[in-house]
């Protein structure tokens, strides 16, 4: 298997160009593709995303590619990788613009960040701030303790009592940065717009 390949999902949804050119500095052969049987027969996925999980959910539906997604990870074993709202939509479900199912792939729902928790800080939470992993993790291997990495998000996920690694960061409360379990990996944070923090785990992802 090319670990060195990879198949961005592409929904409409996503900063994928900027994902595409931090894959292809890293020497990677890159596919964008909304071709549910291209994103079965994938080896490594990637799914990235902005904006509203109900509207990515529906889009992902329409295009059969939550199926596709599903088939691929679960009964194909294949990687993925969820960057921010594509971390979200590995979820089990969102309360944005309603209550929405996600992929469930990662089994924690989705919520937003709370005012009344975090005033005076602002929502959303935009900015570099640093993340504590687990020491056993694949994706954060060579990175220095608590190392930053740059987020853009009003939703996320509680650390909870999830089987795999975890990585948090706190803003005003704790909330999970990043996840790995299996052949699933997320991430909160977006890797291609963290400099050299973000080649490095992204290398650690290829390599996994």
């Amino acid at each position: 298997m090319n670990k060195n390949r990879v198949t961005i999902i592409d929904y409409g949804m996503g900063n994928i160009w900027s994902v595409v050119s931090a894959l292809k500095y890293l020497s990677c052969e890159v596919e964008v593709s909304s071709d549910p049987d291209k994103i079965i027969n994938s080896e490594t996925l990637l799914l990235p995303g902005v904006g509203s999980f109900r509207k990515a959910m529906n889009s992902l539906r329409n295009l059969k590619l939550d199926e596709a997604i599903i088939k691929s990870v679960i009964d194909g074993q294949k990687k993925i990788l969820g960057i921010c709202l594509g971390m979200q939509l590995l979820g089990t479900m969102s309360s944005e613009d309603g209550e929405t199912l996600g992929l469930n792939l990662i089994p924690a729902p989705v919520g937003e960040f709370s005012f009344q928790e975090l005033h005076p800080i602002k929502i959303p939470h935009i900015g570099f701030n640093q993340v504590t992993s687990d020491p056993n993790s694949k994706m954060f291997k060579n990175l220095p303790k608590d190392p930053d990495f740059y987020f853009v998000h009003s939703y996320r996920m509680m650390p909870g009592n999830l089987i795999g690694k975890s990585a948090i960061c706190n803003y005003g409360n704790e909330f999970l940065a990043a996840y790995e379990n299996e052949n699933v990996y997320a991430t909160q944070f977006h890797p291609e717009k963290s400099q050299t923090n973000g080649l490095v785990l992204l290398k650690n992802f290829l390599a996994a």
